[in-house]
C-alpha cells in the first residue's frame, strides 16, 4: 500500500511534465463582425491543437440563421441567448467577441458552468453583476488549476516554509503581489512581453525548488514572504496576459477583474488544502518522506527545461 501511494504520487507529478504551454487554458475564441444592419461574418479565430469547430457547436439566437462563416438576423438584429456546446471538453472556455459597424467591441465569456450569454445590441449591454462574477470567477479558478507553473511556484513555496505561521505570511506576500501587477496590467499601467514574463516565471520556480531542497540560511529561507512578494509581481502579468486573451466586458470591468482575481485566489487554496492533507498523509508515514525529494527535482527539472526554452525563444 505504500508503494502504491509513493507511485501514485510520483506519477501524479510526473504527468506535469507534458505541459508545453504551462500557463495557457484552453481557451477557444471567436470574432463575430458586423457587416451591415442583421449582417454578420464569423470565424474561430485562436484555438488549441484541435480546430473548435469540430467540438464547439454555437446555438445562434432566435431570428439569427448561421452559414459557413455569414450570420443572417432578422429585425431584431443580433440579441437573445446565445448557447454553446462542448464546453469543458477540450476547452475550459470560449470567448466571444462581437465587433460591431460604430467601433464598439464586446466580449462574451462561456463555460461549461455558464454555457450561454445574453447578446445584445450595440451600446446596450443587459447583462447582470451575477452572470459577469460568476463567469470570470469560474475563469479564475480554472487559470490557477491549469496554470501548472504557478501550481510548481505554489507547491515549491510550501516545500520551503512547510505548514507554519510563516506560511500564512508568504502566501498573503503572494497574493498581494500578483494582485497588484494583474490590475495594473488589466488597466494598461503596466505593460511587458509575454516572453520575458514566462521565462522569469519559470526561472522562480527554479530558484524555490533549489532552496527548498537545502537548509542553509539563504534570503529565501530567512524571509520567504519577501521572495513570494518579489515573483509574485511577475506571476501576477502572467495572470493578466490570460486575462487579457479572456477580455473584460468595458461596462463591468472592475467586477470582472475582481471576479477573475478572487477565482484564482479560491483555486490557490484549493492548491494549499489539498497539498495540506497530503502533507498529514506522509508524516504518518515516514518512508513516504523521500517523496519530499522526488517531487522538488521534478518540479525543479521541469521549470528547468521551461526556462531553456523560454528563454531560447525569447532570444530568437
Amino acid at each position: 500500500m505504500k508503494r502504491w501511494f509513493l507511485t501514485a504520487v510520483l506519477v501524479w507529478l510526473g504527468t506535469f511534465t507534458a505541459a508545453a504551454h504551462a500557463h495557457e487554458l484552453t481557451i477557444a475564441e471567436m470574432e463575430v463582425r458586423q457587416l451591415a444592419a442583421g449582417e454578420f461574418m464569423w470565424q474561430w479565430t485562436v484555438s488549441g491543437n484541435l480546430p473548435p469547430g469540430e467540438e464547439l457547436r454555437p446555438h445562434w439566437p432566435d431570428g439569427c440563421n448561421a452559414e459557413e462563416y455569414l450570420l443572417h438576423c432578422d429585425a431584431a438584429g443580433l440579441r437573445g441567448t446565445l448557447t454553446m456546446d462542448g464546453i469543458g471538453q477540450r476547452y475550459s472556455a470560449a470567448i466571444v467577441k462581437v465587433f460591431w459597424q460604430d467601433g464598439e467591441m464586446r466580449a462574451y465569456t462561456l463555460t461549461s458552468a455558464q454555457p450561454s450569454a445574453h447578446l445584445s445590441g450595440s451600446g446596450d449591454d443587459t447583462r447582470n453583476w451575477a452572470e459577469i462574477a460568476s463567469a470570470y470567477t469560474v475563469l479564475g479558478v480554472e487559470h490557477i488549476l491549469s496554470g501548472i507553473d504557478h501550481l510548481f511556484f505554489v507547491l515549491g513555496l510550501l516545500f520551503l516554509v512547510g505548514f507554519n505561521r510563516r506560511l500564512l505570511w508568504t502566501i498573503t506576500a503572494f497574493t498581494v503581489a500578483h494582485s497588484v501587477t494583474l490590475a495594473l496590467s488589466s488597466l494598461g499601467w503596466l505593460t511587458l512581453r509575454p516572453a520575458p514574463v514566462e521565462a522569469t516565471i519559470a526561472l522562480s520556480i527554479v530558484l524555490v525548488a533549489g532552496e527548498a531542497l537545502h537548509q542553509q540560511p539563504t534570503l529565501s529561507r530567512r524571509w520567504p514572504a519577501v521572495v513570494a512578494f518579489l515573483f509574485g509581481l511577475v506571476h501576477g502579468l502572467g495572470f493578466a496576459g490570460a486575462l487579457k486573451d479572456i477580455g473584460l466586458p468595458q461596462n463591468h470591468f472592475t467586477l470582472a477583474l475582481l471576479s477573475f482575481n478572487v477565482g484564482v485566489e479560491a483555486g490557490q487554496l484549493m492548491v494549499v488544502s489539498a497539498a495540506y492533507a497530503l502533507y498529514r498523509v506522509m508524516t504518518a508515514v515516514p518512508r513516504l518522506a523521500i517523496a519530499r525529494v522526488t517531487a522538488l527535482y521534478l518540479i525543479g527539472g521541469v521549470a528547468a527545461c521551461w526556462s531553456i526554452s523560454r528563454i531560447t525563444t525569447l532570444l530568437a
